[in-house]
């Protein structure tokens, strides 16, 4: 009897098989079924496959990235090894405590690089993460105020890692007097067109290219009239930079109340 009952289960379990793998095939219809992964681990001899019971399973960890300059160092650092380097020295002695401040590094960086000598005041400061936008400017016979003109807002980046990592220029925040080409981060070759907008009266634009490790202009041209509103302005600058490297080219306008009333600062490739 229970021979009898065990050949009907079996009978019955196949019919049913064979009923679900053939289907309908006069209804047009296709059959879908849901579809099963099979994951094969290899374990070594004497281990428990990840996952098994009883063992515990090391969650995967992406390696950091290394960290990465997205902008073009203008100074005082021609690379992220000096600035690294710097900072060794700080650590161990503390040199030149002045890279840490922003607003210092964005003076000097007019001042004594760009040769702006009469821009010799910062009017705000803005700072956003590890970004900071440092307002500079002069004194001007017109500003009752006594707040001062602004010439140009210059932007910074710390270079590095740490809470010590130093402050590098990298650009400046254009409003009236820009610089569009070249692209920044580009790579160029002289002669270089340089061009942008400007709104103003009667300007005279001063175009200079900068380079870490020379005192003088590695490219300069002077007395460009300019002037309107949001009107563009370009010139041809002869280059003698040393390359491969970073240069800074900076364009100015004054003579009004000031040698330097306005500037604007961006930097390419070579």
């Amino acid at each position: 009897m229970v021979s009898a009952i065990a050949g009907a289960v079996v009978l019955f379990a196949a019919t049913v098989l064979f009923a679900v793998g053939c289907g309908d095939e006069d209804s047009g219809e296709t059959a879908t079924s849901a579809s099963v992964t099979t994951t094969v681990v290899d374990a070594q001899p004497g281990q428990s496959p990840p996952g098994a019971p009883g063992t515990a399973v090391a969650p995967t960890s992406k390696p950091a990235e290394p960290h990465r300059f997205a902008y073009q160092p203008l100074w005082p650092f021609a690379t992220e090894a000096d600035a690294t380097a710097w900072q060794q020295s700080y650590r161990e002695g503390g040199h030149q405590p002045w890279r840490l401040d922003a607003a210092t590094i964005a003076l000097n960086f007019t001042q004594q690089y760009l040769g702006y000598t009469n821009v010799d005041r910062v009017i705000v400061t803005q700072f956003r993460a590890d970004e900071a936008w440092i307002t500079v400017g002069y004194d001007s016979p017109e500003d009752a105020s006594g707040a001062g003109h602004v010439a140009a807002v210059v932007h910074l980046v710390r270079f590095g890692t740490g809470d010590d990592a130093p402050w590098e220029v990298v650009g400046t925040e254009d409003r009236t007097l820009s610089i569009t080409a070249p692209r920044y981060g580009s790579q160029v070759r002289s002669p270089v067109t340089v061009g942008g907008r400007i709104s103003g009266v009667d300007e005279s634009l001063d175009i200079q290219v900068r380079q870490l490790g020379n005192e003088r202009p590695v490219g300069a041209v002077g007395q460009i009239p300019a002037g309107g509103i949001d009107t563009p302005w370009s010139a041809t600058v002869p280059v003698t930079a040393s390359c491969p490297g970073t240069m800074t080219i900076a364009v100015a306008t004054g003579g009004h109340v000031a040698d330097v009333e306005r500037f604007a600062v961006t930097g390419v490739r070579c």
